[in-house]
């Protein structure tokens, strides 16, 4: 398992300066995981201090992403073009190791790899808590947005999440569901489930649809 970020770049974009977290391991890696944030916290969030944690030593390097309203330390995330401007301008810093690059995210931070992937070179998506909709608003469907991300995408869904639950997602969507957890895979106590164990669940999924492509 990794200890630790490698280290810290910053890179300018035209949003302002963005941040890349390196968790690299010992071992020649296969791909490069890009994980973005959403748009009510940071890099702290569980599911990508998860992935930081175990995926160095699975072959894959993680960089956790900062979006540039997150590294200025403002509440409010910018509107979705800036967002996607702000990853844009920061991939060739992704690309640079020399390895193919899987878009990621949470919530937001899935939107935008999504809407970007294709324009990039992505080699694939991951997407954390992909909002599908409005909490109660199912009619305001942003499912388009999955299936146009136009490379194989995996979608990693709490059972109980609020913008979007597993069996909402459209037929032909490859997803696991992590048991019991909501928008932030945060799980009740009353599941009987410890957090390193769902988080376990979530990090077991993509290692092995990883390796699927990878080998």
């Amino acid at each position: 398992m990794s200890t630790g970020a490698n280290e810290s770049e910053t890179v300018g974009t035209p949003a302002g300066d963005a941040r890349i977290t390196w968790y690299r391991d010992a071992e020649p890696s296969r791909a490069v995981v890009a994980v973005g944030h959403g748009a009510g916290g940071g890099i702290e969030a569980r599911d990508l201090r998860a992935l930081a944690a175990t995926l160095p030593a699975r072959g894959y390097t993680v960089a956790l992403v900062e979006q540039p309203w997150r590294v200025a330390g403002k509440k409010l995330a910018p509107a979705p073009k800036t967002l996607d401007a702000g990853w844009t301008a920061l991939w060739p810093a992704l690309e640079k190791p020399g390895l193919p690059v899987v878009a990621g995210g949470r919530s937001a931070g899935a939107r935008v790899a999504c809407r970007t992937a294709r324009e990039l070179g992505a080699h694939a998506v991951l997407a954390l808590s992909f909002p599908l909709h409005p909490p109660g608003r199912p009619e305001k469907s942003r499912a388009e947005e999955l299936t146009g991300a136009g490379v194989p995408t995996l979608v990693v869904q709490g059972g109980r999440d609020p913008f979007g639950r597993p069996a909402e997602f459209p037929a032909g969507t490859e997803i696991t569901e992590v048991d019991h957890g909501d928008h932030g895979f945060a799980v009740p106590k009353s599941a009987g489930v410890t957090e390193a164990e769902s988080m376990a669940q979530l990090t077991d999924a993509v290692v092995a649809w990883l390796d699927g492509m990878f080998g």
